[in-house]
C-alpha cells in the first residue's frame, strides 16, 4: 500500500465513524418516545441541556479566539508558522461539536430507553447502548477527520512528503507539521477541561442538593417529580457524563495519537512511517469499534454488564490481531524505502512494536476489570461499604475512602507493567504506542461509557412519569450497570493519561532540553517536582469547593420551595408515608402529587446549576493552562519537574477519587434493593438509617467521581501538551 493511500485513510476512517453516528441517530429518532408525560419530561431535560451547552460554548468561544491569537503572535514573533492557531481552533471546535452531537442524541435516547423498558430489558439495552455509540463514533469520527485533513493540508504547505528519504531537511519539515498538530491536541484538551469541570459542577450541584433535601431530609425517592432539582440533575447527567466525558476521551484520543507522532519524529529514524503508524492504527480502531457495536445485545433475562463487556473485549481482541499485520506492513515499507525504523542503535521489527501496543491494550482491559471489581454491586469492595453503613455515615465514609485508596494499587501496577514491556522493546516510542493501544478502540469504549447517563436518565423519566414497578426495575438494572461502565470509562481515560503524558513529557524533553537528562540534585527540577505534585490537590480542591458552594445554593432553593409552595408539603408527606408503609400510591394520591408537581419551579434550579458551572469552571481551567507557561519561561528544567510531579500525584488521586465515588454510588443502590422483612419491624433498605448513611456517602462521592477525579487526567495531558507547544520558545 502506498503512502498517499494511507494518508487519506485517516479522514476516510473519520467519515466511517460519522456515517455510523448519523445512521444510528436517525434510527434512534424513529423509536417510540413514550406517552405525552414522558415526552414532556424528556423535553424539559433536552432544553435544559442545550441551554447550558449553548451558554458554556459562548463563554469558551471567546477563550478559544484569545488563545489562538496568542499562539499566532508567539509563532510569528519567533519566525514559526501561524497555522498553529488554525490547528488550535479546529481541535477546540471538533471537541465541542462531538460533545454537542452526542448530547443531542442522548437526550433523545433517554426517553426512548424508558419507553422500550416497558417491553423488556433487551430492547431498552439496545437503545441505550446505541445512543452511547453515537457519542463514541462522533468523538473518533470528528477526531480523525480533523486530524487527517490538517495532516494532509500541512504536509502540502511544508512539502514534508517530498523527498522524505532525503535526509534532515525533510525530517525537519515533517517535524514542523507534527508540531502544528500539537496545537490541534491543545485545542481539544482546553475544551475538554472546561467541559469536564463545568459539566461536573453543574450535575453535582443538582445531584448533591437534590439528594440531601429530597432523600435524606424529606424521605422521598430519588428522581421524584416533587423534587424541583430532579430535572436539573437529569440535565446534569448529559452535560457532565455525556458532553463532558465525550470531550474528555476526545482529547485523550487525540493526545495519544499526537504524542506518538511527536516521539516518532524526535526519537526514531523511521520518519514518515513512525509518524503515520499511530494515525492508521487509530483509523483501523474506528472500523473495529463500529463492527463491535453490533455484538452488544442480551436476552431478556441476561446480564447487561456481560453484553457490554463482550463488545469491549471483542473489539480489543480483534484490534490485537489486526495490529500485528498493520505493524508488519509499516516495518516492511520502512525497509523497502531503505530507512528501517531505528530507536537509538537498534533496528526494530514487527514484534518490537506489536508487544508495546498489545501491552497497552491489555493494561486498559485489565484496568477496566479491576474497576469493575471495586465499583460493582455485590462484590467485596461495595459489600464492605454496605456493611459499614449499618453503623452510620462516619463508618460509610471511612470504608469508601479505604476502598478508593486500595483501588489505586492494581491499576498502577498494570500501567507500570505496560510501561516496562513497552520500554524494553521500543523505548519511549513503545510507551507512546502502549498509550495509543489502550485507546485504539475508543469508539466502543465511549459507547459503553455514555450508555450509563442515558440509562440513568431513563430511570429518572420512568420514576417521574410513574411507570409500572417492573419498568423501573429494568431501568434500575440498566442504571446500576451504567455506574460501573462509567467508572470503567474513567479508568481507561486515567490509564491512557499516564501513558500519553509520559510520551508528551519525553517529547518536551527532546524539544526544549535537547534530550538533556533532569536530575533531582538540580534545585529547579526539585522545585518543579514539588509544585507539580501539589497542583492536582489544589485543582481538586477548587473543583470540590465549587460543587459544595453550588450545592448549598441548590439546597436552599429546594428547601424554600418545599417550605413556601402550598401544595408541596402535603404531597411530600403523602409520598413519605407510602414509602414507610411499603405500598404503592392510589390513583387519587397520584393525582394529588401530579397537581403539586405542576407548581415546582424547575427553572430556578436549572439556573442555579448553570450559573454556578459557568462562574466556577474558569479558575481551575486557567490554573492548568497558565502553570506550565509561567514555570516554563522561568526554567525549562523546572517545567520538566512540574510535569513529572503532576503525572505521579494526578494519576493516583484520579484513580482514588473515581473508584471511591463509584463504589459509594453502587453501595447506595445495593442498600436500596434491600426490603423490609415480613413483619415490617426491620428496615435495612430505603428510609432506614443504613440508607441515610449510604446516601451521605454517595453524596460525598459524587464530586469525587464526576467532577474532580475525571478532570485530573485532562489536567495531566493539557499541561503536557501546553509544554510541548511552548517548548520551541524556551531555548
Amino acid at each position: 500500500m502506498d503512502t498517499q493511500t494511507l494518508f487519506y485513510s485517516i479522514p476516510v476512517a473519520g467519515l466511517v465513524g460519522l456515517a455510523y453516528a448519523y445512521t444510528t441517530a436517525t434510527w434512534i429518532g424513529k423509536q417510540d418516545p413514550g406517552d405525552r408525560r414522558m415526552q414532556t419530561i424528556a423535553d424539559q431535560i433536552s432544553k435544559g441541556a442545550m441551554a447550558f451547552i449553548s451558554a458554556e460554548y459562548k463563554v469558551l468561544a471567546g477563550f478559544v479566539v484569545a488563545v489562538a491569537a496568542l499562539l499566532i503572535a508567539l509563532n510569528l514573533s519567533a519566525g514559526a508558522s501561524p497555522l498553529i492557531g488554525l490547528a488550535f481552533i479546529t481541535g477546540a471546535g471538533a471537541s465541542a461539536l462531538s460533545g454537542y452531537f452526542g448530547m443531542r442524541v442522548a437526550t433523545q435516547a433517554n426517553v426512548r430507553t424508558a419507553a422500550a423498558a416497558r417491553r423488556g430489558l433487551a430492547p431498552a439495552l439496545v437503545i441505550a447502548f446505541r445512543g452511547g455509540a453515537v457519542m463514541g463514533m462522533s468523538v473518533v469520527g470528528l477526531g480523525l477527520l480533523g486530524l487527517g485533513i490538517l495532516f494532509i493540508a500541512f504536509n502540502a504547505q511544508f512539502g514534508a512528503l517530498q523527498g522524505i528519504e532525503g535526509g534532515d531537511p525533510a525530517k525537519t519539515q515533517l517535524y514542523n507539521v507534527v508540531q502544528l498538530l500539537a496545537g490541534y491536541s491543545m485545542g481539544a484538551s482546553s475544551i475538554a477541561l472546561f467541559a469536564r469541570v463545568g459539566g461536573g459542577i453543574y450535575t453535582k450541584a443538582a445531584d448533591v442538593g437534590g439528594d440531601l433535601v429530597g432523600k435524606v431530609e424529606s424521605g422521598i425517592p430519588e428522581d421524584h417529580p416533587l423534587n424541583p432539582a430532579t430535572i436539573a440533575d437529569n440535565v446534569g447527567d448529559n452535560v457532565g457524563d455525556v458532553a463532558g466525558m465525550g470531550a474528555d476521551l476526545f482529547e485523550s484520543y487525540i493526545a495519544s495519537i499526537v504524542g506518538t507522532m511527536i516521539i516518532g519524529i524526535t526519537l526514531t529514524s523511521g520518519r514518515l512511517e513512525a509518524v503515520l503508524l499511530p494515525c492508521v492504527i487509530a483509523a483501523i480502531g474506528v472500523v473495529i469499534s463500529v463492527a463491535a457495536t453490533y455484538a452488544v445485545k442480551t436476552k431478556e433475562d441476561g446480564d447487561p454488564q456481560a453484553a457490554l463487556n463482550g463488545g469491549s473485549v471483542g473489539a480489543a481482541v480483534l484490534m490485537v490481531v489486526l495490529a500485528w499485520f498493520l505493524i508488519d506492513m509499516f516495518i516492511g515499507m520502512a525497509k523497502t524505502g531503505g530507512h528501517p525504523i531505528t530507536i537509538g542503535d537498534k533496528a526494530v521489527g514487527t514484534i518490537d512494536l506489536f508487544i508495546p501496543m498489545a501491552a497497552g491494550l491489555a493494561a486498559g482491559v485489565a484496568v477496566g476489570f479491576i474497576t469493575d471489581y471495586y465499583c460493582s454491586k455485590h462484590k467485596p469492595a461495595v459489600d464492605s461499604i454496605v456493611a459499614q453503613s449499618a453503623t452510620g455515615p462516619a463508618t460509610n465514609i471511612i470504608a469508601g475512602l479505604g476502598v478508593g485508596m486500595q483501588s489505586t494499587a492494581a491499576p498502577v501496577l498494570c500501567i507500570a507493567a505496560a510501561i516496562f514491556a513497552a520500554n524494553h522493546y521500543a523505548g519511549l516510542y513503545g510507551i507512546a504506542l502502549a498509550g495509543l493501544g489502550m485507546l485504539s478502540t475508543t469508539g466502543i469504549q465511549l459507547a459503553v461509557d455514555a450508555y450509563g447517563p442515558i440509562s440513568d436518565n431513563a430511570g429518572g423519566i420512568a420514576q417521574m412519569a410513574n411507570l409500572p414497578p417492573e419498568v423501573r426495575g429494568r431501568t434500575d438494572n440498566l442504571d446500576a450497570v451504567g455506574n460501573t461502565t462509567a467508572a470503567i470509562g474513567k479508568g481507561f481515560a486515567i490509564g491512557s493519561a499516564a501513558l500519553a503524558a509520559l510520551a508528551l513529557f519525553a517529547g518536551y524533553q527532546e524539544i526544549a532540553l535537547r534530550g538533556k537528562p533532569m536530575t533531582l540534585t538540580d534545585p529547579e527540577v526539585t522545585i518543579g517536582l514539588l509544585v507539580g505534585g501539589m497542583l492536582p490537590f489544589l485543582f481538586s480542591s477548587m473543583a470540590m469547593k465549587a460543587v459544595g458552594e453550588a450545592a448549598m445554593d441548590m439546597i436552599q432553593e429546594v428547601r424554600r420551595q418545599f417550605r413556601e409552595i402550598p401544595k408541596l408539603r402535603p404531597a411530600l408527606e403523602l409520598v413519605k408515608r407510602a414509602e414507610d408503609e411499603g405500598r404503592d400510591l392510589t390513583d387519587a394520591e397520584e393525582e394529588q402529587i401530579l397537581e403539586a408537581t405542576k407548581d415546582t419551579q424547575v427553572a430556578k434550579c436549572v439556573a442555579i446549576s448553570t450559573n454556578a458551572a459557568l462562574k466556577r469552571m474558569v479558575a481551575p481551567g486557567m490554573l492548568a493552562l497558565l502553570s506550565p507557561v509561567i514555570v516554563g519561561f522561568w526554567s525549562p528544567q523546572a517545567l520538566g519537574g512540574l510535569l513529572a510531579g503532576t503525572l505521579v500525584t494526578g494519576v493516583m488521586l484520579a484513580i482514588f477519587m473515581s473508584n471511591a465515588g463509584g463504589a459509594w454510588d453502587n453501595a447506595k443502590k445495593q442498600v436500596e434493593e434491600q426490603k423490609k422483612d415480613f413483619d415490617m419491624k426491620v428496615n435495612t433498605g430505603k428510609g432506614s438509617d443504613r440508607h441515610k448513611a449510604a446516601v451521605i456517602g454517595d453524596t460525598v462521592g459524587d464530586p469525587f467521581k464526576d467532577t474532580a477525579g475525571p478532570s485530573l487526567n485532562i489536567l495531566i495531558k493539557l499541561m503536557s501538551i501546553v509544554a510541548v507547544v511552548i517548548a520551541p520558545f524556551l531555548n
